[in-house]
C-alpha cells in the first residue's frame, strides 16, 4: 500500500515557481527543488513525475495566477485597448510590490538559456508564445476588419510587436526598471499603435 503524501503539492508548486522565476529553469536543480519543498527525491518523482513535469505545472499556475490578468486584455473592445492594457499589467506584473516576488517574468527567465531542441523546455515556451501571438494577430485581424484598425495595419506585425515590446519589459524590470520607467516605455510604444 502507498504512503499518502505529507506535503501540500499546491505548495510545493508554488515553491517551485519561486525558484524557477530567480534561478531560471536549467540553474534549478532537483537537490534545490526537494531542499526547499521539504521532501525527498522519491516523494518528489512520485508527486511530479520529473523536473520537466513539474516545470509545464508551474508554467500553468504561474498563467492561471499572473499571467491571466495581462492576457484577458485580449478582451478589450479595440485593438488600441488591447495592446494599451496589456503592456500596462505586464508593466504592473513585471514591477509587483510584493517584496517577495521576483522582478520580470518566470516565462521571459526560463526561456532564453535552455538548450535548443524539439522537447525541451525552451521549445515547448516557443510554443505557447507562437499560440499567443497567433491569438493577438486573429484579434487584429478582426479589429481590421471591422474598421477598428486602417486598412493598411498588419495584424501579424503588430501582434508581434505587442510581444516583443512585453518582453523588452520583463527584460527591462529584471534588470532594475521601475514601474515608472516601464509606464515610459510603454507610452512610448503605444505612440507607435496605428490610428
Amino acid at each position: 500500500m502507498a504512503r499518502p503524501r505529507v506535503f501540500d503539492v499546491d505548495k510545493a508548486v508554488h515553491t517551485a515557481m519561486d525558484l524557477f522565476w530567480r534561478n531560471g529553469y536549467e540553474r534549478t536543480s532537483l537537490a534545490d527543488l526537494t531542499s526547499a519543498m521539504g521532501i525527498t527525491p522519491p516523494s518528489f518523482y512520485f508527486a511530479f513525475g520529473n523536473k520537466e513535469s513539474l516545470f509545464k505545472r508551474v508554467v500553468d499556475h504561474y498563467g492561471a495566477t499572473r499571467l491571466s490578468q495581462a492576457h484577458a486584455a485580449i478582451d478589450e473592445p479595440t485593438a488600441r485597448d488591447v495592446a494599451e492594457n496589456m503592456l500596462y499589467k505586464f508593466a504592473d506584473l513585471y514591477t509587483d510590490d510584493d517584496p517577495s516576488l521576483p522582478r520580470g517574468c518566470l516565462v521571459v527567465n526560463c526561456a532564453l538559456p535552455s538548450a535548443d531542441g524539439e522537447g525541451t523546455v525552451r521549445a515547448e515556451l516557443s510554443v505557447a508564445r507562437e499560440k499567443r501571438r497567433e491569438r493577438l494577430r486573429d484579434r487584429f485581424q478582426r479589429a481590421k476588419d471591422t474598421g477598428d484598425l486602417p486598412s493598411d495595419a498588419d495584424p501579424d506585425a503588430l501582434a508581434r510587436y505587442l510581444m516583443v515590446v512585453g518582453w523588452g519589459l520583463a527584460f527591462a524590470a529584471q534588470s532594475g526598471a521601475t514601474r515608472s520607467d516601464l509606464y515610459r516605455t510603454v507610452q512610448l510604444a503605444l505612440a507607435a499603435w496605428p490610428t
